[in-house]
């Protein structure tokens, strides 16, 4: 598949690159997608939630009433769940929502989900690129060149760029990453997936292992 290089300014270089069909033109396996995604999100649950049992409760242990003659239900204690103040029956306790995926099977939901936006065209090449310093103003710039502005974009970039890190920092629709950071949630949860020539080497390697 033979993809246009742009410069930051949206516009063409003259240059293209071939990406690899065995990333970005695969038949889709849409299962693997979900599984993937299921484990991302549940890997973001915290798992810290608790509810107090009778035995956990504070309270006292004497026997609230006689055990006949009330001509109501027995009862020995105030910390029952059947009264109010009392402890949670089978409440929820700390657990963790993770579970595992054989690399291989995430590897796929990784190139079915750069295929899928291979297909709907929602996937840019762009050269190489970096500022002297922070600054959101120039890489709001940058979106605009693209027609990205106000609009959920990934930028991939093949190694940690501090500047361009911290100038998408404060942009809620923006976010920037390095090709060893990827997951299949961030690439289908971006509108526009925008690939840095620098990146492309690692994706392949990455997704070849």
């Amino acid at each position: 598949m033979e993809v246009k290089v742009l410069d930051i300014n949206g516009k063409e270089t003259g240059r293209s690159v071939q990406l690899a069909d065995s990333v970005f033109a695969i038949e889709p396996n849409k299962h693997a997608i979900y599984l993937d995604v299921k484990q991302y999100l549940a890997n973001q649950r915290q798992g810290t939630h608790k509810a107090k049992e009778r035995a956990e409760v504070a309270g006292s242990t004497r026997k609230i009433k006689k055990q006949k003659g009330t001509g109501t239900a027995r009862a020995g204690s105030a910390k029952s769940p059947v009264f109010k103040g009392g402890g949670t029956i089978f409440g929820p306790r700390p657990r963790s929502y993770s579970f595992k995926l054989n690399k291989a099977l995430k590897r796929l939901a990784r190139k079915s989900a750069f295929t899928m936006k291979a297909q709907e065209a929602n996937l840019f090449v762009v050269e190489d690129f970096t500022f002297e310093a922070p600054s959101t103003k120039n890489f709001i710039n940058v979106l605009k060149a693209l027609g990205l502005e106000g609009k959920k974009s990934l930028f991939v970039l093949g190694e940690s760029n501090k500047n361009v890190y911290l100038s998408s920092r404060n942009l809620e629709r923006a976010s920037v990453v390095t090709s060893s950071e990827l997951n299949t949630y961030g690439i289908l949860n971006a509108k526009s997936l925008v690939l840095t020539e620098g990146s492309l080497e690692g994706i392949v390697e990455n997704l070849s292992k």
